[in-house]
């Protein structure tokens, strides 16, 4: 007997029963996306290891832990399946010159990989909605960015959650605050842990984002980033929160918020839930103006953000949220004249814009109107021998009350627009 073989740790499916939340999840960001400008943008699943040390961080616990890297045996190339997205977008960008005529909105959706943990809404292999704007300067993109993702809250139907803002400054700027974090963290060895202790002088700022209860009032005794901020670090954060204000985005100010990616500078910020748990977090981001240039394009500034859509959909289920992928109609039919008609009227309702699912396996009428109504159609479009001779079918209704009538195939279609369209509205 063959053995079964299961999915990897870590991976999972998605079941037909989920796709379509799934599916009203991708529609709406589409919509929003398109509302505010924003193009796709499809990027590959893998890419050079060195894309990722460049411009995520060596000492980064994504490069140092979690990456999925291996040599190809056929050329011996350097290899990792994209751990984030928004390094690979920025690789195209410079590879194919994208901002010569100009600034760039764009977007991407697909799957991320991270040798991490499996628990509730994290996977080894997980699924991001990115969206990266190239070559706008001020604190403008950055409300723009935050204020999208506002509105598809309100599209998706999710209320709870807030945003936490902060900013980094310059390299300057976080030069000289990394420097005082070595010196105050270095006064308690004592109350550091080991993941603390080990990034103490490779990434200081990393320690403020820690979890671990023993070390919060430590954080937050921690000197502040904002105590050495120049003035147009100052300016651009000052008016970036005008900008919210005016939009009517409430915001929160996170002095701990530094993002765990290297390439961050001047805003950060991220969408937290509190009903999901210890993954709170379920979209970030902020600006990267040096990654471009780290990667070897032109100077360009650029901001952008991650959308953890597992987590999303976790959260639209918290709401009772559901999609609707179920057909229009069961067609069901019995008979030899019948059976020649049924595929016929499937493909006129089809070519109406209908959405139709017409019987096949064989199997009794009674057992044919099971699966209509398993099927979640509205209707159930049935055609005997009779009916098929007079050139007409029996409507009937599943989801409410209406009584069934016969109707000939050539009004079909517009019967059912319009009884569909009542519904609707």
């Amino acid at each position: 007997m063959n053995e079964k073989i299961e999915r990897i740790k870590g991976f999972y499916d998605v079941l037909p029963g989920d796709s379509a939340l799934w599916q009203r999840f991708e529609q709406t960001v589409q919509k929003v996306l398109a509302q505010y400008g924003y193009r796709s943008i499809r990027l590959p699943i893998v890419e050079m290891t060195s894309l990722y040390v460049r411009s995520v961080g060596e000492h980064t616990d994504i490069v140092e832990k979690e990456m999925y890297s291996w040599i190809d045996a056929l050329n011996g190339d350097h290899l990792t399946l994209r751990p984030e997205g928004t390094a690979g977008c920025v690789r195209s960008v410079v590879e194919h010159n994208l901002t010569y005529n100009g600034p760039q909105r764009l977007w991407y959706m697909g799957p991320m990989f991270r040798h991490e943990k499996p628990q509730k809404g994290r996977q080894r292999q997980f699924s991001q909605v990115g969206v990266e704007a190239f070559g706008f300067q001020g604190p403008d993109i950055d409300a723009e960015l935050i204020i999208l993702l506002a509105r598809l809250w309100k599209e998706l139907g999710i209320a709870d959650v807030s945003l936490q803002l902060n900013t980094i400054g310059n390299a300057e700027e976080r030069a000289k605050y990394r420097q005082s974090l070595i010196d105050y963290f270095s006064r308690h060895p004592a109350l550091l842990d080991e993941d603390s202790r080990r990034r103490l002088h490779s990434n200081p700022m990393r320690i403020l984002d820690s979890k671990n209860p023993a070390m919060q009032e430590l954080i937050m005794c921690a000197p502040k980033l904002s105590d050495v901020l120049g003035e147009d670090s100052r300016l651009h954060f000052e008016g970036l929160c005008k900008l919210l204000q005016l939009a009517g985005v409430d915001y929160q100010l996170n002095h701990r918020l530094v993002r765990g990616l290297d390439y961050y500078n001047r805003t950060v910020f991220e969408w937290v839930t509190t009903k999901l748990g210890s993954q709170g977090t379920i979209a970030g981001g902020g600006r990267y103006d040096g990654l471009m240039e780290t990667l070897g394009g032109k100077p360009t500034t650029a901001c952008g953000f991650g959308l953890g859509i597992e987590r999303v959909i976790l959260l639209m289920q918290e709401y009772g949220l559901v999609g609707n992928d179920a057909p229009d109609v069961y067609l069901a039919f019995s008979g030899e004249r019948a059976a020649h008609i049924a595929p016929l009227v499937a493909e006129r309702l089809r070519d109406s814009g209908r959405s139709v699912v017409l019987h096949a396996g064989g199997g009794s009428f009674k057992s044919q109107m099971k699966r209509a109504d398993a099927s979640g159609a509205q209707f159930a479009v049935i055609i005997g021998d009779m009916e098929a001779n007079a050139n007409a079918v029996n409507l009937k209704a599943l989801r409410f009350e209406m009584e069934q009538r016969l109707v000939s195939i050539s009004d079909l279609p517009d019967i059912l627009r319009k009884e569909i369209s009542s519904r609707v509205n």
